[in-house]
C-alpha cells in the first residue's frame, strides 16, 4: 500500500451534495421491477425499470419540478404506486397515487387536506388495496382514514377526541388503545369492548421521550400483541418487549450491553437506517437493529438469517443498511452503510444465490480520497460514558489539526458509524471531524438520557466540551482552531457554545437552530403540543412555569447574545415547521443591532432539513469559505 503524504484532490461541493444518481432501490411485489430516485426535471422523480434492465431502458414514472420526492411506496396491485411530498419542506405531507399503466397520467392526491395539515400511514398489511391514513383535516385531531387506492374513495373510521389518544385497530372492538396520562407516562390498554368502553391498562411506562422511536414498534395484523421499544423490567438499555392482549409480557429482543437503534422512526426524513426488517409474507419482524460502533442489524428468524448471511458477503466491509423483497421474500434489494461508500446496492436472489451490482458509487468518488470513520470512548467530566465518531482527514499527520465538532439533532437520535457527506466534505478540506453523542442522545441507555434533564446549556453542553478537550489531549485538535457546527438542537448547541464558553471557538455555523427554548415551544404546531410532556416540557421545563421559563430564557443563546464573538454563519430554510425563521432572525437581528457581522442565508424553497441540490451547495459554499477564513482549512477558489 502506498501512503498519500498530502492531502487529496479536493471534491466539489457539487459532487457531494448534487442529487444522487441512483437511490432508494425497491423491488415489485411481484419481483419482476425496481423503482428508485434518479434525477429528472432537475429533481429527484421514480423510475421503473424490469429487474434486468438498465437505466437506459427505464421508465421517469413521477414528474415533480419544484421538489425532489424523498419516499415512495410499492402496492399489492402492480398498476399503482404511490409516493409522499410537502410543499417547499413545510411538512404538510400529503400522499399521490401514480398511474403506471399511465405514468405521464397526473397524479392524484389521496389525501387532500387544507394546507396545514398532513397526513400519515400506509397500505394495510391485509387489506391489499386500502391505504389507512391518519390525517388532521380538523387540524387539532388526527383522525383514522381508509382510502380505496384505486378510486381514491375514503371513510372516516373514527374521529379522534384528543391528540394523546389512538387505537391500533379501526374496525372491532380488539386491539390495544395507546394514551398518555397526566404526568406524561404513555400507557397501553387492552380493549375488550370499545362500544362498552372495557379496558384494561396493560403498560405505563414514564422517562423522557418514551420511548425514544415509533410507539408501538409493531402491531400484528391480527392486533393481538404489540412489540415496543422499552425500558420495562430496570434494564438501563432499551429492548424490544411483547405485550399480549392479555398484558403478559416477554422479551422480544435484546443484546446485553446495547439498546435497540431507534433510528429508524427517521429513515423516511433524514435517510437513517431501517430499525427492524418485517417481513411482507408473514408481517412478522425478522430482525433488530442494536446501537454500538456499528449499526448492528441482528437476524431473528431462520429465513432472514440465512439471507442476512449470503448478503453480507456482499458488504465489503460495510454494514446493511436499508433492504426490501417481494412477497416470497426471495428477490432482494439491499443497500449497505460504509463510512467512504455511499449507496453500495445489490440485487440479490436467494433461490439461485447470485447477484448484481445496482449501484457503485466509487464511479462517484474513489474511496481512498475519502476519510475513514472510527468510534471513540471517553468519559464526561462527571463520569458519564461518552460514545462518539472522529474523521481524520487524508493523507496528512494527525496532530495539531483544525477540527470542526459537529453536533446532531434532536436531540433524541444519534450519529451512526456511516457515509456522511458533510463530514467527508470537511475531511476533504482538512479539517478533522468530531462526532459526540452527548447526553440526553437515543442508543446509550436510560442513565444517558436522564442525565440530560435539564441540562440543556449544562451538562449536554460541557459533554461536547470534554469532547473537545479529550480530542485537543490526544494531540489531534488545535486548540485555537476548531470550530463548532450543527443543525437543529445541534444549531442550538452551537449557539449555546459560543455563548456559554464565549473563547472555545473560533468558527460557528447555526443550522435552523432553536435561540429561545420557550419560544421555540410555543411555536410548535398546537396539534402536538399536547404530545411534549415527557419530551420537551420534562427535558427543558415548563414555559407556563414562572420558575421553569426564567430558566429556560437563562438557557437560551438569545438572552445572552452580549457575549457571542466568535465568527458566526446562520443557515435557515423559510418553511421550517419545526424551528421557525423567527429564531434565527432573533440572533441575526440581536447582533446585527450591535454592530455584529454575521453571515445569514435563507432558503425560501427549504424547510427543517434542506433538500434541494441548489440550495445545499450553496449552503456549503458559504460554510468552506467560512471556515477556511477562520480555522485555515482549504477551500475551492
Amino acid at each position: 500500500m502506498i501512503l498519500r503524504m498530502s492531502l487529496p484532490p479536493l471534491i466539489r461541493i457539487e459532487d457531494f451534495f448534487a442529487a444522487p444518481a441512483f437511490s432508494k432501490p425497491a423491488i415489485s411485489p411481484d419481483g419482476t421491477r425496481l423503482a428508485y430516485l434518479a434525477p429528472a426535471h432537475g429533481h429527484l422523480n421514480v423510475w421503473i425499470r424490469g429487474i434486468e434492465e438498465e437505466h437506459a431502458d427505464a421508465v421517469c414514472v413521477t414528474h415533480s419540478r419544484t421538489r425532489g420526492i424523498p419516499n415512495f411506496y410499492w402496492t399489492r396491485d402492480p398498476r399503482w404506486l404511490l409516493y409522499r411530498q410537502d410543499t417547499d419542506g413545510n411538512e404538510d405531507w400529503h400522499y399521490y397515487r401514480v398511474d403506471l399503466d399511465n405514468p405521464d397520467a397526473e397524479p392524484v392526491d389521496l389525501t387532500p387536506m387544507p394546507p396545514g395539515c398532513r397526513a400519515m400511514g400506509g397500505e394495510h398489511p391485509t387489506k391489499p388495496g386500502k391505504f389507512f391514513a391518519a390525517m388532521n383535516p380538523r387540524f387539532l385531531f388526527m383522525d383514522a382514514f381508509e382510502i380505496d387506492i384505486a378510486t381514491g374513495e375514503t371513510t372516516l373510521l373514527y374521529e379522534s377526541s384528543s391528540m394523546l389518544d389512538s387505537y391500533t385497530d379501526v374496525e372491532g372492538n380488539k386491539g390495544f388503545f395507546m394514551t398518555q396520562a397526566a404526568d406524561g407516562a404513555r400507557e397501553i390498554h387492552a380493549v375488550d369492548d370499545r362500544a362498552a368502553g372495557v379496558m384494561r391498562l396493560v403498560h405505563s411506562e414514564a422517562g423522557p421521550c418514551w420511548p425514544l422511536g415509533q410507539y408501538p414498534v409493531y402491531v400484528n395484523p391480527d392486533n393481538t400483541f404489540v412489540i415496543i421499544n422499552s425500558y420495562d423490567g430496570g434494564s438501563d438499555d432499551s429492548r424490544l418487549i411483547r405485550i399480549e392482549h392479555s398484558g403478559e409480557k416477554t422479551v422480544f429482543a435484546e443484546k446485553p450491553g446495547h439498546s435497540v437503534c431507534s433510528l429508524g422512526s427517521f429513515e423516511e426524513d433524514f435517510g437513517r437506517p431501517q430499525s427492524i426488517v418485517l417481513s411482507p409474507r408473514t408481517w412478522e419482524i425478522t430482525a433488530v437493529r442494536f446501537v454500538g460502533d456499528r449499526p448492528e442489524l441482528v437476524p431473528l428468524e431462520p429465513h432472514f438469517a440465512e439471507v442476512y448471511s449470503e448478503v453480507m458477503k456482499l458488504a465489503d466491509g460495510g454494514e446493511l443498511g436499508w433492504l426490501n423483497c417481494d412477497e416470497s421474500e426471495q428477490v432482494w434489494v439491499v443497500t449497505f452503510i460504509h463510512d467512504r461508500r455511499p449507496g453500495l446496492s445489490y440485487l440479490y436472489d436467494h433461490r439461485t444465490r447470485m447477484s448484481k451490482l445496482l449501484n457503485d458509487p466509487s464511479v462517484h468518488f474513489d474511496p481512498a480520497d475519502l476519510a475513514a470513520t472510527g468510534s471513540i470512548h471517553l468519559n464526561a467530566r462527571d463520569g458519564l460514558p461518552l460514545h462518539g465518531f472522529l474523521t481524520l482527514p487524508v493523507g496528512v499527520e494527525p496532530k495539531g489539526l483544525p477540527m470542526v465538532v459537529k453536533l446532531h439533532g434532536g436531540p433524541w437520535i444519534h450519529d451512526i458509524w456511516m457515509f456522511n457527506a458533510e463530514v467527508q466534505l470537511l475531511a476533504n478540506r482538512g479539517y478533522a471531524v468530531l462526532q459526540v453523542n452527548f447526553r440526553g442522545s437515543s442508543g446509550y441507555g436510560r442513565r444517558h438520557m436522564e442525565s440530560a434533564i435539564k441540562e440543556w446549556a449544562g451538562a449536554m453542553h460541557t459533554d461536547v466540551i470534554d469532547a473537545c478537550d479529550w480530542a485537543v489531549q490526544q494531540g489531534i485538535a488545535d486548540p485555537d482552531r476548531i470550530g463548532i457546527y450543527g443543525g437543529s438542537y445541534g444549531g442550538y448547541a452551537t449557539l449555546v457554545g459560543i455563548t456559554v464558553t464565549p473563547d472555545y471557538f473560533a468558527a460557528a455555523i447555526d443550522y435552523v437552530g432553536v435561540s429561545s427554548i420557550p419560544g421555540f415551544i410555543g411555536d410548535l404546531p398546537d396539534w402536538i403540543k399536547p404530545l411534549q410532556k415527557n419530551s420537551f416540557i420534562t427535558h427543558c421545563g415548563d414555559p407556563d412555569d414562572p420558575d421553569d421559563l426564567a430558566d429556560m430564557l437563562a438557557r437560551s443563546p438569545v438572552t445572552m447574545l452580549e457575549k457571542i464573538k466568535t465568527p458566526l454563519l446562520v443557515i435557515q430554510g423559510a418553511q421550517d415547521a419545526r424551528v421557525k425563521q423567527s429564531e434565527s432572525d432573533a440572533i441575526v437581528d440581536g447582533l446585527r443591532s450591535r454592530g455584529v457581522d454575521v453571515e445569514y442565508f435563507v432558503a425560501e424553497d427549504e424547510g427543517h432539513d434542506f433538500k434541494n441540490p441548489a440550495n445545499l451547495i450553496k449552503k456549503w459554499q458559504l460554510a468552506e469559505k467560512h471556515l477556511a477564513k477562520h480555522l485555515g482549512g482549504r477551500a475551492t477558489a
